[in-house]
């Protein structure tokens, strides 16, 4: 049985996905390893680009422990064919030739083809389609960040995640695979920096 991960948000309103270990699993397992620390708690959603995707993070949740990268997941395992990225997908993002966000997922909100072999989809959600949906739609004010692919906004009001659990089923999910690289985005602040 896949794992399965809730996302409860400060409304009540639940999003649950589940993760797709079989289809991207050294980014699953960073996923989970992220979540299990709690590091995603207590997090207000950070930004939405219009008719495009709900970006969750793009900060590495502000915590040291979440702040890494991890090698692209095709990369590591060539023989797995990538899936489709869609309304309905929930994916992991990524910085270039520098390797993968250990937990900065994302939910599209429309087909991207370009994101195939890219960024990894890594599990599909179950319930909350329509609470992605609505945060899609709140209104909120342009990001000004140097990154040239960070575009869109970020909520006027927050839309806060509460907390993120992850049922696991009894499996055991290893530690992720981290990138050899001391290179970090120059968007990965900390609380105290902010």
């Amino acid at each position: 049985m896949n794992p399965i991960a809730t996302i409860t948000m400060a409304n009540g309103k639940k999003i649950v996905i589940e993760l797709l270990p079989a289809n991207a699993p050294n980014s699953v397992n960073s996923f989970i390893n992220v979540a299990k620390q709690g590091l995603m708690d207590n997090f207000a959603i950070q930004r939405i680009v219009p008719g495009k995707w709900v970006d969750v993070s793009y900060t590495g949740f502000r915590h040291r422990a979440s702040q890494y990268l991890v090698p692209y997941e095709y990369e590591l395992n060539p023989d797995i064919e990538p899936l489709d990225s869609h309304l309905g997908c929930v994916c992991l993002g990524g910085y270039g030739p520098m390797g993968e966000s250990g937990a900065e997922i994302f939910f599209p909100l429309k087909d991207c083809p370009e994101h195939k072999g890219k960024f990894p989809v890594i599990g599909h959600v179950i319930e909350g389609i329509d609470e992605i949906l609505r945060i899609s739609e709140v209104e909120g004010t342009e990001i000004k960040v140097a990154d040239p692919y960070v575009t869109g906004f970020t909520p006027n009001e927050p839309q806060v995640i509460e907390k993120v659990e992850v049922e696991t089923f009894g499996e055991t999910y290893p530690e992720p695979i981290k990138a050899d690289t001391d290179w970090l985005p120059d968007m990965w602040v900390l609380e105290t920096d902010v």
